[in-house]
Order: structure tokens, then sequence, then C-alpha cells
């Protein structure tokens, strides 16, 4: 039995329906921007594999990292004790943060990052003895798959089957609209909020939906006058996604909590973390071991996932990738340029390297039919983009070529027409 029949016989693949979706590609190589199928076919990806892949498939240093320090350390338990790249990884990190986030909790994924940073403000408010029990977050929000991170989402599709066993969550108007600060205000004066959560600058799920910062800016300072916790989830937006290594380094008001992960290692290995304020963390410390944090996960502080998170810092900083990262927005801004009116176009909105096209269609959303049909046209032009329903959007690696771009845009241009 070959092992794309054993995929089809023992493998459940994630937002699938597994009854009516084609089978997947089959990929045995990646190098670079390209991945290789089984048939000797080739795919420029143009989403960085879910967002996670900054620097291209199989980076020969990133490889060499992994394999030093699994000839070292492979794994040890974090509860007790520690280990020189975890430590290493937190004093590169603090200098892309801001001020105020100085102590780090480690863990697995994007989804926990948020479900501990939810936690944490929860027991925040608990220690001290506060009745904080409300969550704001915005319309469109989607922050991961686990409870906490479902809650905290928007209601729709993919919280459908649970809604009845998620938290209550308010959900502020998306900060397009005029009046945001005012529900925003008016939300604050009822009390009892115990933090807003939020990703910064771009609703990636929700269609690559994008805000500025200056509307963010006076959402974290209102929240904080009334000294209620602000999470930045910048799982998808951090390590220069949107120009900048985090996306509230844009800001001049600083979260007191942020979620990281996708990106953190190179798209390498499963990591998170979530970092937030001493003033937090010091709410823990106690000789009541009930007001300690309890919680972790089995690979909590990998040796070897931080080796490479290192690893990847050390390519993010240098200068040839932060001219790469320069070059794709200014390509991208070439390109929407060029077809922004375009009959069909109903939007186009660039983040950084995040470039979005909205498309005109009977149906809209992640739900839309076109999807499929967008999703072969693009592999048929040998490019892997997943759209979101009737939004085409291109998140690249920073080391995708001109050329590579131009093959992009060409496919673009030719979706515009069927």
């Amino acid at each position: 039995m070959s092992w794309e029949e054993l995929d089809k016989k023992h493998i459940w693949h994630p937002f699938t329906q597994m009854q009516i979706d084609e089978k997947p590609l089959a990929i045995i190589k990646g190098e670079g921007s390209l991945l290789f199928d089984k048939v000797g076919n080739f795919y420029i990806d143009a989403i960085s594999s879910w967002w996670v892949n900054l620097h291209g498939h199989s980076h020969p240093y990133l490889a060499e990292k992994v394999k030093e320090q699994m000839l070292n350390l492979e794994h040890v338990v974090f509860a007790g004790c520690t280990h020189q790249p975890a430590a290493e990884l937190c004093s590169r990190l603090i200098k892309h943060l801001p001020n105020n986030q100085e102590k780090f909790f480690f863990s697995d994924n994007g989804s926990s990052a948020v479900e501990i940073a939810l936690k944490m403000v929860i027991q925040y408010w608990h220690n001290k003895g506060e009745n904080r029990k409300r969550f704001l977050a915005l319309d469109g929000a989607y922050h991961g798959d686990t409870f906490g991170a479902m809650s905290a989402g928007s209601r729709g599709l993919f919280s459908a089957p649970f809604n009845n066993y998620l938290f209550e969550v308010t959900h502020l108007p998306f900060p397009n609209e005029h009046n945001i600060l005012d529900n925003l205000r008016i939300e604050l004066e009822k009390g009892e909020v115990a933090c807003f959560i939020f990703e910064p600058l771009v609703q990636g799920a929700a269609g690559m939906r994008m805000y500025s910062p200056e509307i963010l800016d006076k959402m974290i300072s209102l929240c904080q006058s009334y000294r209620v916790m602000c999470i930045a989830d910048e799982v998808m937006t951090g390590f220069g996604r949107t120009g900048t290594t985090f996306a509230v380094n844009q800001l001049k008001n600083q979260p007191d909590l942020m979620c990281m992960s996708k990106g953190l290692t190179g798209g390498t290995l499963p990591m998170s973390i979530t970092t937030c304020s001493t003033e937090i963390y010091d709410a823990f410390l106690s000789n009541d071991l009930t007001k300690a944090f309890l919680h972790g996960h089995s690979f909590t502080g990998n040796p070897v996932g931080c080796a490479v998170s290192l690893a990847s810092l050390d390519l993010l900083e240098k200068q040839e990738c932060q001219d790469n990262i320069q070059q794709i927005i200014s390509s991208h801004k070439s390109f929407a340029e060029s077809i922004k009116n375009h009959a069909k176009i109903v939007d186009l909105r660039q983040t950084g390297t995040i470039l979005a096209i909205e498309l005109k269609y009977d149906t809209s959303g992640y739900e839309s039919d076109l999807r499929n049909k967008l999703y072969k046209h693009f592999l048929s032009e040998g490019i892997l983009i997943r759209p979101l329903g009737n939004i085409v959007y291109i998140l690249p690696p920073y080391c995708i070529t001109k050329k590579e771009l131009n093959k992009i845009y060409s496919a673009i241009k030719k979706s515009l027409e069927l």
C-alpha cells in the first residue's frame, strides 16, 4: 500500500470536509519558496504553509542548528529545570518586544499561547481579589481552536457546534467603524472587564481584514485607563509580517500580554510563547501554592525548538532578510496599484508583506464556493494559495524571488478573468 493510500485510510486532515475534498497534494520535498510533489510538479508556497515559514523550506542553517541541539539535549522537563537555549531566546526576543514585556511562558502552538494569556488574566484578577469576569474582543476575531481561544473568537462556522460550551465574550465592531471608541467606552463603563484581546492590525482568518495602528493605539489607551488588560495575539502578525518585527512595534501604547507562535521557529517546529509584564507575573508570587500559575505542557521550553528559534532570529535580523521584506512590500504595492480598478475587485488591502484581494462574487466569506475554483486555478499555475472564500491573499516566505512573485501576480491576474 502506497503512503498516499495509507493517508486516505488513516489520516483526518484539518479544516477539511473529508467526504468531498479532493485528495491532498503528495509533497515530498521543500526548497526555498518551492514545494515538490511526488509526480515532479513544483509549487510556489505563496502562503508560507499556513503563515509559519519565514525563510524558505529546508533551510540549511536552521537544519544545522536543529542537528547541533539534538546531539546535545533534545528535551528536558521544564518544571524545575532550565537550559541555555530557552534563556538565550528570551534575551534575544526581548530586544524586539515592547519594554513592558519581561516574562516568558513557553508552550506548543498559537491556540495554547492564547489560552495561557486568558488564564493568566483570569487568575491575575482572582489573585488580586477583584471580580472581573467580562472579556472584550473584536468582531471577526479568530484566536485558535481550543475552548478559551474559540470563546475569544467570533461565533461562526468554526465554533458553531461548540457555542453552548463557550464562555461569554463581547465582540466589538471591527475598528474601521467611526464609533468604535464609543462602543468600547460603553462596555468598559459597565465594569468587571478583565481583558481586551485582539489581532493587531490584521485579522487573518476573517479574510486578512486590516485596520490602522492609530485606532488600535486609542483602544489600548482607553482600556488601560480602566485598568483593563490588553492581549495582543501576534501568532500570525509576528516576525516581520506587518513590516516590523511585531505589529505592536508600530504602536505608542503597548499591550500587557502578547502571544506568538507560527514564525517563531521559522516554521520548523511547533512552539509558542506568551509574554507579560512584571506586574502580572508578580501577582502570582506567594507562599501559597494556589496562587501559582499551575499550567504546563509536556514539551514546554523544548530545547530544539528554542535553538531553531534562535537560528530563525539570526536570519530575520540579517540586513539581507530585512531588505527582502521591504522588497516584498514594495512589489505588493506596485502590483496592487496595477489591478486596483479591475471590475471584479471589491477591495484591495495591504499591511507589510500581506496582500489581500477581495473578489466580487455571489457569495462571500469562508464558505464561498469560489474558493475551490480559485484553489484549483492556482495549483494549475504551480502556486499554492488557499483562498479565504472569495479572498485571495499572498503571504510569502521572505526568500521569495522577484521572478516567483511576478509568477504569482500573473496567476492572480488570470484568476480575475475566470
